[in-house]
C-alpha cells in the first residue's frame, strides 16, 4: 500500500482519482483545496487531512517525510493548468512522485525543467493520458501501425482525418481560470490536447500546424503528421453545436472520422483513470517525454498566428 496526497479535491476530475486510488488498494492520507466543498471524500477517504492552505498543505508532507508513520509516495495533481508547473515541484521536494492531469504544464520549456528536478530528485513525473488506455483507440492503434508497414511510401499522407469537438460552456467559464488563457493555455488545452496526443501517438509526430481560426472559445485548424491530415474543430460555443444535436437539447458533440469512417469511443471511460494509476504503480506510467509533443502542440497553437 502506499500514501497519496491529493492537490484540487474540490475539482471536476478529482473523483476519478479518489477512485483510481482507492480501487489499486492504496491510502489517500492528505488533500488540498481552496474550497472546501469536498464531501466526495467521505465516500472514499474520509480519515485523510484536509487542507485549503498550500503552506499548511506542504508543511504537513515535510512533517510525514521526516515522520515515523511514513511519507508521502505520490501527490495526484488536479489543480488548474498553471500551478500544475508548482505543483508537480512541490511534490518532488517532499520526496514524491507526481501523478498530473493533463497538460502536463502549459510550455514546452517547462518540460526541460521539471525534468532537471527528475534527475536531481531521482521521483518521477506522471501524466494522464487516458486515451491511450481505451480499448477502442487501442485497437485503431494497432490497425493502423498494421496498414502503415504494408503502406507503399507515395507521398502521400495514407488517412485522412476529421475531427469535431463541441462542449458547451455557460458564462461562469469566462470568469473562472479556464476563461484566461495565462492560466488554462487556452482552448486547445483545455479541451483538445488529449486528442491532438491521441492522434500523435497513433500517426505519428507533427509535421506542418496551420491555424485558420482562434478565439477565446473557438478554434479551427489542420494538422499534418506524419501519417495523416487532420482537420480539426473545437468549441465550447453552443451556436457551433449541429442543428440536429440543438434539436435534441444535447450541449456536447463529438465526431471523430478516418477516411470517411466513424470511430465511435464514447463508451468506456469508466475506469481509465484506473487502468493509468495501474500502469504508473507497475512503472509504466507515461512520463514528461510522452506528454512533450502534445504540449508543443497546443503551444504552438496559441502562439500562431492564423491565415
Amino acid at each position: 500500500m502506499k500514501n497519496f496526497a491529493l492537490i484540487g479535491a474540490a475539482g471536476f476530475v478529482a473523483p476519478r482519482h479518489l477512485k483510481a486510488i482507492k480501487e489499486t488498494g492504496n491510502m489517500l492520507v492528505a488533500a488540498l483545496d481552496p474550497f472546501d466543498s469536498v464531501g466526495i471524500m467521505d465516500s472514499y477517504f474520509p480519515d485523510a487531512q484536509f487542507f485549503t492552505e498550500p503552506e499548511r498543505f506542504d508543511r504537513h508532507l515535510d512533517k510525514l517525510r521526516r515522520g515515523p508513520h511514513g511519507k508521502v509516495d505520490y501527490v495526484s495533481i488536479c489543480s488548474p493548468n498553471y500551478l500544475h508547473d508548482a505543483h508537480i515541484r512541490m511534490a518532488l521536494r517532499n520526496e514524491a512522485s507526481a501523478i498530473c492531469e493533463k497538460p502536463l504544464v502549459l510550455n514546452p520549456w517547462n518540460v526541460d525543467a521539471l525534468g532537471e528536478i527528475e534527475r536531481e530528485t531521482g521521483k518521477q513525473i506522471y501524466t494522464i493520458l487516458q486515451l491511450r488506455h481505451h480499448p477502442t483507440i487501442i485497437e485503431l492503434k494497432e490497425k493502423v501501425s498494421a496498414e502503415i508497414k504494408q503502406h507503399t511510401a507515395t507521398g502521400n499522407k495514407p488517412y485522412t482525418i476529421d475531427l469535431t469537438y463541441i462542449t458547451s460552456r455557460g458564462a461562469w467559464y469566462y470568469r473562472s481560470w479556464k476563461g484566461n488563457q495565462e492560466k488554462s493555455g487556452g482552448i486547445a488545452s483545455n479541451i483538445g490536447i488529449h486528442f491532438f496526443d491521441m492522434l500523435i501517438w497513433i500517426f505519428g509526430p507533427v509535421e506542418e500546424n496551420h491555424i485558420q481560426q482562434y478565439e477565446k472559445d473557438r478554434a479551427l485548424g489542420t494538422l499534418i503528421l506524419k501519417n495523416a491530415r487532420v482537420n480539426w474543430f473545437l468549441s465550447i460555443n453552443g451556436e457551433t453545436l449541429p442543428n440536429e444535436v440543438k434539436q435534441k437539447n444535447q450541449v456536447s458533440y463529438r465526431s471523430l472520422t478516418i477516411n470517411g469512417q466513424d470511430v465511435e469511443f464514447s463508451e468506456g471511460f469508466t475506469d481509465l483513470h484506473t487502468i493509468a494509476y495501474r500502469n504508473i504503480l507497475e512503472g509504466k506510467g507515461y512520463g514528461l517525454e510522452d506528454a512533450r509533443p502534445s504540449i508543443q502542440l497546443v503551444h504552438d497553437i496559441r502562439v500562431k498566428n492564423p491565415t
